[in-house]
């Protein structure tokens, strides 16, 4: 089979084309024939999700069909129609922990699937099981045209918050106005604080998203109501430390996490998964939420794609599709 491979060299990666054996699903696995798989930009950063060193299959979530199963499964069938986060997503065969397989909803594109699994889990696990997003609350995203702050303002608004966002495109804010974004702040700076409090009537964001990272950290403190919980889930400006007021910390009765899966355990990602299906996906399978793909690349355009998404010209999602030409 075909497969795409990343490693990186000084402050680049690279990614090659390989043809490399199909591999055999163990105890608990599929065996899924790829249909397509959504780009993450945390896995094209030097220092993100890539780390110096050997190379290894790229990709992170997918749609396709189920083509072998493991010992033991029971979970899926033969032709399934299933979306998961996968290693190795861009190629022609990945493997996928059977706990992780989610049957599509009917209706949904082979692409809307690839666009699924990882942005809305990591949403999920921001906004409902560590956010406690409640409605009428505000929530302050920056970077909100990236995919998961997309995928964010989506479900904030399905769960009846009030949303802003941040983003150095005003063209981008505009469209995304179309999806309910409330307030949009044009900037890429570290200068939001102010308009986020003018905003909230001066109580400042419920929930903060941090897509940005490090640079825009202490602004993101700044824009807290008491009580306020703060989200990091990127860095995307590769800033990884930012100052802590602690002052601000203290008295507001800040709440500061991360969200990311390196170091849980498979149950504990299974877990995460259980709780997207029981509370997302019936909002994406009665069409409350459609992801939002800004544009799909066939699979021998793997180049292309990763160029235009390092262009930051994107709105959503960017995809790569297996069909053949």
């Amino acid at each position: 089979m075909q497969s795409y491979w990343i490693q990186t060299e000084g402050n680049k990666t690279l990614i090659d084309l390989r043809d490399t054996p199909v591999p055999e699903p163990k105890a608990g696995q599929v065996l899924v024939r790829m249909h397509a798989a959504g780009f993450n930009r945390g896995e094209l950063i030097v220092g993100g999700l890539t780390k110096p060193g050997a190379s290894k299959q790229v990709g992170q979530e997918g749609a396709g069909e189920v083509a072998k199963l493991g010992e033991g499964v029971t979970s899926c069938k033969l032709g399934d129609r299933v979306m998961a986060r996968c290693p190795g997503a861009f190629a022609e065969y990945a493997l996928v922990d059977a706990r992780e397989a989610i049957v599509m909803p009917a209706g949904l594109s082979w692409e809307e699937g690839a666009s699924i699994p990882l942005t809305f889990m990591v949403v999920h696990d921001m906004l409902l099981a560590k956010g406690a997003l409640k409605a009428g609350e505000w929530m302050l995203v920056t970077g909100i045209s990236s995919g998961v702050g997309v995928a964010a303002l989506q479900l904030g608004k399905v769960l009846g918050a009030k949303v802003i966002g941040t983003s150095g495109s005003a063209e981008k804010l505009a469209r995304l106005k179309a999806l309910g974004l409330d307030v949009g702040i044009n900037t890429r700076g570290a200068d939001f604080a102010d308009a986020v409090m003018k905003a909230t009537d001066g109580k400042g964001a419920n929930l903060v998203v941090n897509n940005i990272g490090g640079s825009v950290f202490a602004e993101t403190i700044r824009a807290l109501a008491f009580e306020g919980r703060h989200a990091t889930v990127g860095y995307v400006d590769e800033v990884m430390k930012g100052e802590i007021d602690i002052e601000a910390l203290h008295t507001k009765r800040l709440t500061l996490f991360g969200v990311s899966n390196k170091l849980r355990n498979a149950e504990q990602r299974a877990a995460t998964v259980r709780g997207f299906v029981d509370d997302v996906l019936p909002m994406i399978a009665d069409g409350r939420i459609k992801p939002v793909i800004d544009k799909v690349f066939p699979f021998a355009q793997m180049q292309a794609a990763k160029a235009y998404m390092e262009s930051n010209a994107h709105l959503g999602k960017i995809v790569l599709s297996m069909a053949k030409s």
